[in-house]
């Protein structure tokens, strides 16, 4: 089936500096691609989304490219602040409710 692989884990950054979360996903055909956040004491939320191959998402200094070359959707910020430190999950368009683990990123 569909799926989508996070391996990072806990990232650490310090503020002002960037961050590559990765993200990469096996499916047939080409979905719809997704980051969501959680903010502590908050419920998941839609960060950005890419519906096609090539498209780029952006949403609060965030970006993320669908690349069906490399099978991959990273999420990228060029300078993080303390306020991003949050719970981010990649998902995609039949797993938007079961996602494949989260990467943690604390400043």
């Amino acid at each position: 089936g569909n799926s989508v692989t996070q391996m990072d884990g806990q990232v650490s950054r310090s503020e002002g500096t960037s961050v590559t979360i990765n993200c990469t996903y096996s499916a047939s055909g080409y979905p719809a691609l997704f980051w969501y956040v959680q903010y502590p004491g908050e419920g998941p939320q839609l960060l950005l989304k890419a519906m096609k191959a090539n498209d780029k998402g952006t949403n609060k200094g965030f970006e993320a490219t669908y690349n069906t070359e490399t099978t991959s959707f990273h999420l990228e910020k060029a300078s993080v602040q303390e306020s991003d430190s949050a719970v981010y999950y990649c998902a995609l368009s039949d797993t938007v409710t079961e996602t494949a683990g989260g990467a943690e990123h604390k400043l």
